[in-house]
């Protein structure tokens, strides 16, 4: 039997996707949980970059001669929330490990647990993938209540965790994954590619490393001050000097060990190869605005390299949110503005052509 915290309205405000740049607030009915299901009153949602390329009709969401569109509209966008539990279908105490009252993140995904990479432990992979905010299955976070759906991977989020602090639970936990897998060892030269809100949340994870040389990479000044603040050695702005000039200056011509490229412009894959030592590492972690003409001699018979993707945040979630919990990890200032639902086109403006905005959150 389904049980609730209080009387749950009827009705709810939401943000919805009918297509590109066509996002409405509307009044929809209030989801109900099902068996194994939370109903959550979201305390916040954040403004991914991804879900700037969904608003601004990138093929990866829209579909191109290659691929069939991967969303399906109209949806409530929003894969970066926290929220508390006022809801439960029959057995979600049980399966979640929650109760009524409890803040609580879920993964981006939620796996299908039936198919090969389910069944072999790497259900982010999932060949039925259902990522919150672009499929009717799985509403997102961009509305007053959401459903966490039965096979959700959900997180309680401990007492004395701030709102802004929960908001960065997924960023980070993406960025952890990508850390991990670039492989990071003691002394190395790493060179983060872009620091957005996952690329400043990379420097905190890549600082924990203990890299003998961490240098960032940023066309916006303000978001170089951060990376210095969270860890970063050296910041360099390509547009006001040579980035790959520099990185090679810095390591005696040979370039770097770990390159983590998160900017999503497909402008930026040619110089980080050149920027990776020979049998160095590239590990890409960003959804492609574009094409990128890159040359793949140099990943073969040029260098050797290890090129290596990073996808969501397997795994991760427990750190994150350990890390965050007991201060190892300090990136509050990544959240640089906060609306209210109801100005949710100043929020994506924001975002597409920010200045100094990193993360934008609306609270519904």
């Amino acid at each position: 039997m389904a049980t609730v915290s209080t009387e749950i309205p009827r009705t709810m405000q939401a943000l919805r996707c009918h297509g590109t740049r066509d996002y409405r607030i509307e009044e929809i009915p209030t989801p109900k949980p099902g068996p194994g299901e939370l109903l959550v009153r979201v305390r916040d949602c954040g403004i991914c970059a991804s879900d700037i390329k969904c608003f601004t009709g990138a093929s990866h969401f829209w579909g191109d001669a290659h691929r069939p569109p991967y969303v399906e509209t109209p949806v409530t966008p929003g894969h970066e929330f926290s929220g508390v539990v006022v809801g439960m279908g029959e057995g979600a105490a049980e399966r979640h490990r929650v109760a009524i009252g409890d803040t609580v993140v879920a993964e981006q995904i939620v796996p299908c647990e039936d198919c090969r990479y389910c069944n072999r432990g790497m259900y982010w992979l999932c060949v039925k993938a259902q990522v919150f905010g672009f499929k009717h299955a799985v509403e997102g976070g961009m509305a007053e209540y959401m459903i966490y759906p039965r096979n959700s991977r959900v997180y309680k989020v401990p007492e004395g965790v701030s709102a802004r602090r929960a908001s960065l639970i997924e960023p980070l936990g993406c960025a952890i994954h990508a850390v991990e897998r670039g492989g990071v060892r003691l002394g190395d030269v790493v060179v983060q590619v872009g620091c957005g809100t996952l690329g400043l949340c990379m420097v905190a994870a890549e600082r924990l490393k203990n890299p003998g040389l961490l240098i960032a990479l940023d066309l916006i000044d303000a978001r170089l001050d951060l990376a210095r603040k969270f860890g970063a050695d050296i910041t360099i702005n390509p547009a006001k000097e040579d980035a790959l000039a520099r990185v090679l200056e810095l390591t005696e011509g040979y370039g770097c060990d770990v390159l983590i490229e998160a900017t999503g412009n497909p402008e930026a894959i040619v110089p980080g190869l050149h920027m990776v030592r020979k049998a160095g590492t590239f590990v890409e972690f960003s959804v492609m605005r574009g094409d990128s003409p890159a040359d793949w001699t140099i990943i073969g018979d040029g260098k050797e390299l290890n090129v290596l993707g990073a996808h969501l945040a397997p795994y991760t979630f427990p750190t994150a949110i350990d890390y965050l919990a007991r201060g190892v990890i300090e990136i509050d200032d990544i959240v640089t503005h906060e609306l209210p639902l109801a100005e949710h086109a100043k929020g994506f403006a924001t975002v597409e052509k920010p200045s100094e905005a990193v993360k934008v959150l609306l609270h519904p």
